[in-house]
């Protein structure tokens, strides 16, 4: 395997054609579907814990979801020539509501323009740091050829929501406690996929749903510690693995990533939505 400073050299969809990236049966004829990876031991869980509320701030709540897990184990083939791949785990965001209620005084949200205007069907959820994979370390491997036999990589990631909520609304200077509810719904596609990256073809391997769904109700007027409870169980629904790929568009493998296009917005009940924190790529 090589370091994954080689994979970083260049961007391999500058010029090149993204091959069977829509397509999710392949090809038998570019590189990315020719090259028969061999998938085993494939695994995708949601931890049955519930989410923990941290109320340890006097200016924010805070809550830790369960994560979700991915892993499975990937035979590449003997490579006969000189080239490039990388066999790793890119994950989109398709769906995104997060609201936080301030009893009667209005709403903030964390939205991303693109998702909500319908402008893109999923966003890239990679790290930022290498594009498309969601990870830099036990996500992706890259591998040189030629090589003699085949190498047998294990891949793994693991994803949760950790976010901060402040006690007052967004656009105030104090920290009066307000928050009465948190709503949020966030869904996901995850690819297990092998790209070519002299050419930029990529083709999926795998693909696995998911979704995290939470309500958190908030008094208040209570002491810190006793505000806030779950709503329901708190338990996960399970990814599950699709019978047939589902194509990796493209704005699943290119900038912006999710974090970096999502703004949060304050709307009151009277008077117009303010954006408090606008999108990192517009800023």
């Amino acid at each position: 395997m090589l370091p994954l400073s080689l994979l970083v050299q260049r961007d391999p969809f500058g010029t090149s054609r993204m091959g069977c990236v829509q397509s999710s049966a392949g090809c038998n004829r570019c590189p990315a579907c020719k090259f028969k990876v061999s998938v085993t031991d494939l695994h995708a869980s949601i931890d049955t814990t519930p989410t923990i509320i941290e109320e340890y701030s006097d200016v924010v709540l805070k809550y830790r979801t369960p994560y979700f897990r991915a892993s499975a184990k990937v035979t590449v083939p003997p490579i006969r020539r000189a080239g490039r791949w990388a066999v790793g785990w890119i994950q989109a965001c398709t769906h995104m509501e997060f609201f936080n209620t301030y009893g009667n005084m209005g709403t903030s949200s964390w939205e991303i323009p693109s998702l909500k205007t319908g402008e893109y069907k999923m966003i890239s959820d990679s790290d930022g740091v290498l594009y498309p994979w969601y990870g830099a370390t036990t996500e992706v491997a890259v591998v040189e050829g030629p090589t003699h036999s085949p190498l047998k990589v294990e891949l793994s990631m693991n994803d949760n929501f950790y976010p901060s909520v402040t006690w007052d609304t967004p656009v105030s200077s104090g920290n009066f406690p307000h928050l009465t509810r948190i709503t949020r719904d966030q869904g996901f596609t995850t690819w297990l996929a092998v790209m070519n990256l002299d050419s930029g073809e990529v083709r999926p391997l795998r693909t696995i749903k998911w979704r995290m769904r939470l309500q958190i109700e908030v008094e208040p007027l209570e002491d810190a510690g006793k505000r806030a409870r779950l709503i329901g169980t708190g338990k996960q629904e399970q990814p599950y693995i699709l019978t047939n790929n589902q194509p990796i568009p493209e704005t699943a493998l290119r900038k912006p990533n999710a974090n970096d296009a999502q703004m949060l917005v304050w709307r009151p009940q009277k008077g117009p939505p303010v954006v408090v924190v606008p999108p990192k790529a517009q800023r």
